[in-house]
């Protein structure tokens, strides 16, 4: 049994979901597939979430309008009319009765409630689209299936029950398919949960842990892990062979060919994990796996931009120890906000972040106990296998703010 993924730009239009067919039809026996939101859709979702919590009424209902027709279109090009797929139309249904309710004061709990449509209208085009072409296909609702706590946005996986859950209903005793959604779970009282974004990677990994498959393939628009990002390196390689100690380090630093918390549950029961691409999907691609061959010695060059570097130092000019590093810590834990690099001395704690809407609010916090000082929009690079040469390449002509050296690991933050 094999779990495939598919994420959004494999399926953003008419050719995508059909080449995707073509892909499944090569392996339909026994065959969990995983499918994130449409193209951009997880975006277009977001905006209208923001506007529905405002109670914006007419952009929500605009910014909806857009979200329908791009989907109609593609069910329009696939069944040769627009209300083809009947799993749509009821998916559109239920969220416009979402948006005329009035919303909570939870912004992350209606996150959760609004955005998961990507995935349910994705899936229900593509479950369709399936029974037309003949496939022994079945929808299944990963919110029954996957149980998670209630931390909206970011849930964490109940384990055990989640897999009593997938082996009971994933049985393959009448059909060779299941079709679902990736990012989503359900807790205990089914209400709705993502798992952070781009969390249909975790998805699949967590169904391939439970299922104990053979493998799990997630299906890229780039030939398998590169040792850099195509669009800023034009020599860029590709890595053939990845253990999965080195595959989580450069998820940690912010690789996105996979998602952070994908490779944890397979390495437990040792099983492989392929990056592969769906343009060209008879090359090998990468493969992860207990491996002592892995070519990843190659210079690795990961690059996060729209990044926040803040420094704090405490008005009373006590060190920054034990108590107050906690307490530090602890606000950027309250606001949800991830570090991608943090560092101390007797008297300041820096630390480099992604920009979001609680940043704002973080800075406030901190002002009461903290001079704090920062720098907006600057990049953070991190050379893993990095050598003299690469450092000075990525530096050259550059103003840095910070940076970290280890034996294996380059980090520095730029203007």
């Amino acid at each position: 049994m094999n779990i495939y993924k598919f994420g959004g730009a494999s399926v953003k239009d008419v050719a995508g979901v059909r080449n995707m067919l073509s892909i499944v039809n090569k392996n339909r026996e026994q065959l969990i597939v995983v499918v994130s939101a449409m193209g951009k859709t997880t975006n277009a979702m977001e905006l209208i979430m923001d506007a529905y919590f405002n109670n914006d009424r007419q952009s929500c209902m605009a910014k909806l309008a857009e979200v329908k027709d791009y989907h109609c279109t593609i069910v329009h090009e696939l069944f040769g009319n627009a209300n083809g797929s009947s799993r749509l139309n009821e998916q559109l249904a239920k969220l416009k009765e979402q948006l005329i309710c009035e919303p909570s004061m939870h912004y992350d709990y209606e996150y959760d409630r609004i955005v998961s449509f990507g995935e349910l209208m994705s899936t229900a085009i593509i479950a369709d689209f399936f029974a037309k072409e003949q496939l022994n296909c079945k929808w299944m609702d990963i919110r029954m299936l996957l149980k998670t706590d209630s931390l909206y946005r970011d849930a964490n996986v109940e384990w055990d029950l989640t897999q009593q859950l997938m082996q009971k209903n994933f049985t393959f005793t009448d059909v060779d398919i299941y079709l679902t959604q990736g990012f989503l779970g359900g807790t205990l009282n089914n209400m709705t949960t993502t798992l952070g974004r781009e969390g249909s990677d975790y998805t699949a990994a967590i169904i391939g842990y439970a299922m104990g498959a053979q493998n799990v393939t997630i299906w890229k628009d780039v030939p398998g892990v590169l040792n850099a990002d195509p669009r800023r390196y034009v020599n860029a390689q590709k890595i053939g062979e990845l253990s999965y100690m080195e595959a989580i380090e450069l998820t940690y630093y912010g690789a996105q060919v996979i998602h952070p918390k994908t490779l944890k549950p397979l390495q437990n029961k040792g099983i492989p994990l392929y990056v592969k691409s769906f343009v060209e999907p008879e090359l090998p691609g990468t493969v992860i796996q207990s491996s002592k061959n892995s070519n990843s010695l190659l210079p690795v060059f990961i690059h996060k931009d729209n990044q926040v570097f803040v420094t704090v130092s405490p008005r009373d000019y006590s060190f920054i120890m034990d108590d107050r590093l906690i307490d530090v810590i602890s606000l950027f834990r309250q606001y949800r906000i991830k570090m991608n690099l943090m560092q101390n001395s007797a008297l300041n704690f820096s630390a480099c972040f992604d920009k979001n809407r609680s940043t704002e609010k973080l800075f406030e916090q901190l002002n009461n106990d903290f001079f704090v000082r920062y720098n907006d929009d600057v990049e953070l690079i991190t050379i893993r296998n990095y050598t003299p040469e690469t450092i000075e390449d990525v530096a050259k002509g550059r103003i840095v703010i910070d940076s970290q050296i280890t034996r294996k690991v380059a980090r520095f933050v730029l203007k």
